[in-house]
Order: structure tokens, then sequence, then C-alpha cells
């Protein structure tokens, strides 16, 4: 009884660890937007293309190297069937996810970005009710609705900051949210049958390739970004990627995928709790309740359904 209790607890710890970390990376992100990049000169705006690129470039290259030369590299292969599915995360999901993430802050603002995006959990939701995997009971239901309200409050979405309706931001942050989405439910089944770093080295290469047909090494020459940029840019990347989705997959190992997606939206309360505690900023009463009612979140949607088998949960994590 105690292993059963123990795996889902670590899959939390894994979940809140990414969206730490990711919280630290979009603040980055609208830095390098605007030519702001922390410790440095001000500097030619990179981007979200390009930021999104060299993330899963860089990460793809120190993962596929270390994993080489650590486990051999034969021991990378995949089975065939499994690389479509991974060609899509990859793709689909992570590169996707990514990109229009940071095209939605950079058309619109954090705030719109967010509350966006993070309407994921409530199409894994409907997606796992869909297809049976789950039922929607008044727990799931309610953790969702709870989690969503939670970041409004968080993000001040009634205060100031608001949301600004550029329908080419609000729609790439709409997309951003299916992609967030898909490589939940994705991930979660490949993450049943390959351990974590074999997946997030497939689904970064994936990712890579794809870019380098949309934005090809002339057109990133032609930026002419300065060595400190691309400095900034490796460093990036795997501040933002490689360590941050190697947590995020290892929760899935331990998680089905609704409880993952809930979890994950510490990520914009963990923003808000650093720059309060780094930059000395208040946090208003609206906030500190949005904080606690994504915190209410994350307990509720861990409650076990008493009434049915989970048959998503019964996945043994690969290490």
């Amino acid at each position: 009884m105690q292993v059963e209790i123990r795996k889902p607890v670590r899959g939390y710890f894994y979940i809140a660890a990414a969206a730490l970390l990711w919280a630290g990376a979009a603040s980055l992100g609208r830095a390098a937007f605007i030519g702001r990049l922390p410790g440095l000169q001000a500097l030619h705006p990179i981007e979200p293309l390009i930021l999104s690129q060299c993330r899963a470039t860089f990460s793809f290259l120190a993962l596929l190297l270390f994993l080489g030369l650590s486990r051999g590299w034969r021991r990378l292969r995949l089975p065939v069937a499994d690389l479509g599915l991974l060609v899509l995360i990859g793709v689909l999901g992570v590169a996707a996810s990514n990109y229009f993430y940071y095209l939605a802050i950079q058309k619109t603002n954090v705030a719109t970005a967010i509350i966006v995006q993070y309407t994921a959990p409530i199409w894994v939701l409907l997606y796992m009710v869909a297809r049976r995997l789950q039922r929607p009971t008044l727990p799931r239901v309610g953790a969702v609705g709870l989690a969503v309200i939670g970041i409004a409050l968080v993000i001040g979405l009634f205060g100031s900051a608001g949301l600004r309706l550029d329908m080419i931001g609000l729609f790439a942050a709409l997309l951003a949210a299916f992609s967030f989405a898909f490589y939940n439910i994705g991930g979660h089944k490949v993450l049943a049958r390959h351990d974590r770093w074999t997946v997030l080295l497939y689904t970064t290469c994936s990712a890579s390739l794809f870019w380098l047909i949309v934005n090809p090494p002339s057109k990133i020459a032609a930026g002419h970004y300065s060595g400190e940029q691309w400095l900034f840019l490796l460093t990036f990347s795997l501040l933002s990627v490689l360590a941050p989705f190697s947590f995020y997959f290892a929760g899935l190992q331990h998680l089905e995928p609704t409880r993952a997606i809930v979890v994950s939206c510490l990520e914009p309360v963990f923003s808000i709790v650093i720059a309060a505690i780094a930059l000395g900023e208040t946090m208003r009463p609206l906030q500190v309740l949005g904080i606690l009612f994504v915190l209410a979140a994350i307990i509720l949607v861990q409650l076990p359904d008493r009434k049915s088998e989970e048959p998503m949960l019964l996945i043994e994590p690969v290490e």
C-alpha cells in the first residue's frame, strides 16, 4: 500500500518541479522578445520562432550526446510503431505548444497567453471522458474549474492586466492549449513503454527537424545574432526545455493526464511567488485567493474515484 501512495506523490513532485522551471523561463522569454536580457546590454530582440527552434535543437543535441556516450548509440533505437507517435508529440505537441505560447505572449500579453493556454486541463478532461478513459466525476470537473479560475485570479485577469484580445495572439494561445493537452495525453501513453529520456530525445529530435524545414539555417544566419545571444539561447534551452520536460515526462509516468495537467497549473503561481520574493512585488488578496484555488484543485483532482477503476493509473513507470 505504501508503494502505491508513494508513486503518485513522486509524480506530483516532478510536475511541480517542471512548473517551477517553466515559470522562470516565461519571464526570460518575454525579456528576449523586447531585447532586455538579464545581465546583458540591450540586444536585438529574439523572435518567438528562433527561441522555440533553439530550445528544441540545443536540447536535442545535448541529450543525444549524453545518452549516446552513457548508454551507447544502439540502445537509443525504438520500434518503428512508436516513432510515428513520438514525431507527432514532438511536432504537434512540444514544438507547437512552445511556439504558439511565445507568439501569444508577443502579440498580446502574459495574462492572455497563460489563461488561454491553461484551458488545456478542460480539453484533456473532455478527451478522457469522450474516450471513456475517465468518468466526469464531481472532483475532476471541480478541480479543472478551480484550476482555471485560480490562474485567472493569480495573473490579475480581473485587474489592470486583463485580457488583450489580439485575434492572432488569442488564436495562438488556443493552439498552444490544444498542443499542451495533446502531448499530455500522447506522452502518457508512450511513456508506458519507454523511459522518459528516450521519449524526450525523439520528441526534441522531431521538433528540431521540423523547425529546420520551417526555418532553415540560412534564415537563422540572416538574423545576425551576437555571441551573447547564442549563449543565452543555449542556457535558456537547457533550463526551459531539457530540465523541465525531463521532470514533466517523469511525472506523466506516475500520473494520468488530467492530474498531471492540473498540477502544471502551478506554473503561473510560481511566477507570482518568485516575483514577490525576488523582486519585492506585492501579492494582492485576489492573487492569494487564486493560489489557494489552484492548490485546492490539485488536492481535489487526486481524490480516488471509488465507483470505477481507472486503467490509465495502472501503467507501471519505466525508469
